[in-house]
């Protein structure tokens, strides 16, 4: 257990500082108020943006915190937090604005924990997914009946059944070396989601998150990948199943670092059910399709976790500074583990970035690529593994590169035992300005060869060499 605790230096800064957002339900209004003033008072770490709108015209706001707010700067990692999808569940809403005010003020205050976080990482914050289901359970508030009442979106559609369903592509395709990443969304997509969905697929499309954490209630567990059991496909009466993805074990200490940092959640009795560790897989709990944990990790390079923090959906006002006393650290930590992995550049020999080139590591089937500037994060644990990139025109390069306890460190050009690696592409030779294209059609040459305006060439020749 003790393996899981964050160092007592890092909590340090939690035990002096209060929220400024008053312990309240904020009701939409309220709640663009204080986005809008906590970027006042932090003008030059934070923006506000809109994503979309819902079904009924509300703005989907997202606060993002950065030293360079507006700028995906290289090498520098993208996180989300996403709450109140579902919007009777509301713990999470105030949670991240909780944690928004937290986060502006430690950082004005010249918090050393915080400051580097912010100058490390771009944080990209949305309260609410679902600002038009919060309406509806709020009119009804803490205390009325309807447990489902505000759950779905304005057109009575639960969203987090809403996404794509990428993983029965991918446990079919999987029998015959199909994609593991990256999987293609089916042409008529945008005419079966919702418009929160819509804008938040075309937002998880726009940057190149690596890290993010989905936050519900009505219990109290942090739920890794798949939600979706393998089994259903077989449509057997079997509806939960221990469903690993090929990140299985990283997946489960992200969730231990919440779960221990929480105040509770990992004692395992929480709400009448009992999770070893405070975790479980999604499908072992119970199986969901079109969800959008799953989503992330099948179509981007993100990974996502879901975050069960209340029994109660809507919780009393009274109960809101106690439940942020349990989920402060926890909240901080989770956004740290962003940092741990390898990371690097992607460049020609001109240093120029090379975007959608694919990393691969050894012994886990599941790939990551680089963003529009060639760089690339990818979240490991701790040891040593070998990675390779290849990028289309290019030649795979593989470099070994070891992963310790502590954050990356960027490593330029040279393979190190470090948790960092570059990977530089030698550009195409000037001979052949027009590239090369993949031709074996000349019969006095075994292919593979490679082709350019009728020269046919052995792949040993000009081909452009990755090296480290």
């Amino acid at each position: 257990m003790a393996g899981w605790l964050r160092p007592l230096a890092g909590t340090l800064l939690l035990l002096e500082v209060a929220a400024a957002v008053s312990f309240l339900h904020h009701r939409y209004e309220e709640m663009v108020r204080a986005l809008f003033r906590v970027q006042s008072e932090c003008p030059y770490v934070t923006r506000i943006y809109s994503i979309g709108r819902s079904v009924e015209g509300r703005h989907l706001y997202v606060l993002e915190f950065s030293d360079y707010p507006g700028i995906h700067e290289p090498l520098e990692p993208e996180f989300k937090y996403v709450g109140n999808m579902h919007g009777n569940e509301v713990l999470g809403r105030e949670l991240l604005l909780q944690l928004s005010e937290f986060l502006c003020e430690e950082y004005r205050r010249g918090s050393e924990r915080v400051t580097r976080l912010l100058h490390d990482t771009r944080i990209h914050i949305m309260p609410s997914m679902n600002p038009d289901g919060y309406e509806v359970a709020a009119n009804q508030g803490p205390d009325g009946i309807g447990y489902l009442t505000g759950r779905n979106n304005a057109n009575g559609v639960d969203l987090n059944r809403n996404f794509p369903d990428l993983n029965t592509f991918m446990y079919y395709s999987g029998e015959i070396s199909g994609p593991n990443h990256h999987i293609p969304l089916p042409d008529n997509w945008k005419s079966q989601v919702e418009p929160e969905t819509l804008a938040v697929i075309q937002w998880i499309g726009s940057y190149n998150f690596v890290l993010s954490a989905n936050l519900h209630g009505g219990a109290v567990v942090a739920n890794y990948p798949y939600d979706k059991s393998q089994d259903q496909r077989f449509r057997s009466h079997r509806r939960t199943a221990n469903t690993p993805t090929p990140d299985d074990k990283l997946f489960q200490k992200l969730a231990k670092t919440y779960s221990y940092a929480h105040g509770w959640m990992h004692r395992g009795w929480n709400c009448g059910d009992y999770f070893v560790d405070g975790i479980t897989n999604g499908a072992s709990w119970y199986s969901l399709s079109k969800g959008m944990q799953d989503f992330n990790y099948l179509y981007t390079n993100c990974f996502e976790i879901t975050l069960e923090l209340s029994c109660n959906k809507f919780p009393p006002k009274e109960d809101l500074e106690r439940q942020w006393m349990a989920n402060r650290e926890a909240l901080v930590a989770f956004i740290e583990e962003i940092h741990q992995g390898i990371k690097g550049m992607v460049t020609d020999e001109n240093n120029n970035g090379i975007a959608g080139a694919v990393i691969s590591v050894q012994g886990i089937s599941h790939d990551v690529t680089s963003g529009e500037m060639g760089d690339y994060f990818r979240l490991l644990l701790p040891g040593t593994y070998t990675v390779t990139a290849s990028a289309e025109g290019y030649q795979p390069q593989t470099v070994t590169a070891t992963v310790g306890p502590a954050a990356p460190s960027l490593v330029s050009q040279t393979q190190d035992s470090s948790s960092s690696q570059d990977f530089p592409f030698p550009a195409l030779p000037a001979l052949f300005p027009g590239g090369l294209t993949s031709q074996p059609t000349c019969p006095h040459l075994p292919p593979p060869l490679l082709y350019h305006e009728g020269i046919c060439l052995p792949c040993s020749s000009p081909t452009p060499q990755l090296f480290v």
